[in-house]
């Protein structure tokens, strides 16, 4: 019911019988005694009691409602097999909502100008129709989340021109600049795509690389190249941004914007949306691991988006200790193979009784400024994995209710893991953020894999995929009470404390101010 949280299946919860009579003092002090950091300051209540149940944080499914509109262009039911792949780029899975127009805008967003959609429930993106027609009538099948529509059929798809928006319009997904490069006319001059283009732009040259599905954009102003990842851009490789800079505002004030390249010149590198080919494999570990790694966080602490990175940056599919079918309908296969196998490299957990803890050989623990968690989570119950909570649902009783019941879990969570983690890497969410190379280093080494050279700019450049939720839509007022803030604050400084007693950085400055 659109409103409504689903109910709550947490691996510790909180059980608070008379919680609200517990200072934030008081709450802060039992979490370090239950970590074996300090002494219990009795509440003048009932003590809030931690107890391990079994069962995750899964909750319904990211919604994708059907829309009456039809988008686009359509182009008709064609071949797509083993041997005739209509469309050769990237691919969606949504078994239970799939639309024509989620198909269209996913594919637009990506970069592509065809969606083609199979099964009723798959989306296929591309550049360029590369198989024969089919009968229209072996794309029978309708799509799962829209009547209406057709949606292609067993090894057919329906393809659909995706609206077109005007040159320097058109909006991209993962775009990333990845810096100034000094190259040799000689090599530059071996990339695939060249484009003369006088009133040159960054938006002009990555529409004509994303066009040419080509996953770099390499420009100095009137010349546009376009090429595939390679060492040659590899971050050791940079040249001071200001050489870039000062060239592109030598363009504006010469005549030499017609000249050709020198040399040697410097270039400006962006990563355009198309993922190389070469990112899209994906397998089981080669030899099952008698090694069992969680990848283990509180829920909204980004644990999704950090598989996908790893998945990225190793070429091997994650575990799940639940199974999430939206998860496994967006190319997590991992969601579906048994925790135990030992064919992930590492498993998703939320897990935090001692008895789940140390069923693991070693974990990485994620952590997550408590305030973003709780609002990511809190959205992902009311909307789904990318969807967002209403305003009104902000202001609901089940906010608060959420919050005293959640808060405390993000606390106990990284204590638990703390103290009964057998080996443990710490990674901040924030951290990743801002130094994200430097920290896959730290992960791919503790995972004791081997990371590719391509593999490395595979996750650079692909690095949100589909699975981060949009910052845009955020409440129109701070859901967090004053109350609230003291509670969660307190839990912060006890977090920090149990990290740094254990020798671990503490928790990053912005949490609050010190």
């Amino acid at each position: 019911m659109a409103g409504s949280i689903t109910p709550l299946a947490a691996s510790v919860r909180v059980t608070q019988p008379n919680l609200v009579a517990c200072t934030p003092m008081h709450l802060a002090s039992y979490l370090l005694r239950a970590a074996g950091l300090g002494h219990e300051v009795p509440c003048s209540s009932d003590k809030a009691t931690i107890q391990s149940v079994s069962g995750g944080s899964q909750g319904r499914a990211t919604l994708f409602p059907g829309s009456s509109k039809h988008k686009g262009t359509y182009m008709g039911c064609f071949l797509h097999n083993a041997s005739d792949r209509a469309l050769g780029g990237t691919m969606l899975y949504d078994l239970r909502k799939m639309t024509s127009s989620l198909c269209q805008d996913t594919c637009s967003e990506s970069g592509y100008q065809f969606a083609g959609l199979e099964y009723g429930a798959e989306c296929h993106c591309g550049n360029r129709i590369s198989s024969p027609r089919a009968p229209e009538e072996d794309c029978s099948l309708v799509c799962r989340g829209e009547r209406g529509s057709p949606c292609g059929g067993v090894g057919r798809l329906s393809i659909y021109k995706v609206e077109e928006q005007l040159p320097g319009h058109r909006k991209f997904r993962n775009v990333h600049y990845r810096g100034c490069f000094k190259l040799l006319k000689s090599t530059v001059g071996t990339f695939p795509v060249y484009s003369f283009q006088p009133n040159l732009t960054t938006q002009s040259c990555i529409e004509t690389c994303t066009d040419k599905e080509l996953p770099l954009a390499v420009f100095k102003k009137p010349h546009c190249f376009c090429t595939w990842t390679s060492s040659l851009f590899s971050l050791n490789q940079q040249s001071d941004n200001q050489q870039c800079v000062g060239n592109t505002a030598a363009n504006h004030t010469s005549n030499s914007t017609l000249a050709a390249p020198t040399e040697h010149d410097d270039y400006q590198v962006y990563n355009t949306p198309v993922l190389d080919s070469r990112c899209k494999e994906r397998m089981f570990l080669p030899q099952r691991s008698s090694s069992l790694v969680a990848l283990s966080s509180f829920p909204g602490a980004g644990n999704t988006w950090v598989r996908h990175l790893i998945e990225l940056v190793t070429g091997y599919y994650t575990g799940s200790f639940y199974f999430d079918g939206t998860l496994y309908n967006r190319g997590f296969k991992g969601e579906k193979d048994y925790w135990k196998s030992g064919r992930s490299i590492c498993v998703k957990t939320h897990e935090s009784g001692q008895k789940e803890i140390e069923m693991f050989d070693s974990a990485i623990l994620l952590i997550r400024n408590p305030y973003r968690s709780l609002m990511a989570e809190f959205n992902r119950k009311c909307a789904g994995h990318l969807g967002h909570a209403t305003d009104t649902q902000w202001k609901s009783k089940e906010w608060p209710e959420f919050v005293s019941s959640y808060a405390p879990w993000w606390a106990s969570h990284a204590l638990s893991w703390l103290k009964f983690g057998r080996r443990l890497l710490v990674v901040h969410y924030e951290e990743l953020q801002r130094a994200l190379l430097p920290q896959l280093h730290l992960i791919t080494s503790f995972l004791n894999a081997t990371m590719t050279e391509e593999r490395l700019l595979c996750a650079q450049s692909n690095q949100d995929g589909h699975f981060k939720r949009s910052v845009a839509q955020q409440p129109s007022f701070d859901p967090f009470t004053p109350d609230m803030r003291e509670m969660i604050d307190s839990f912060i400084h006890t977090v920090d404390q149990a990290l740094q007693s254990r020798n671990f950085s503490g928790l990053p400055q912005e949490y609050l101010p010190r």
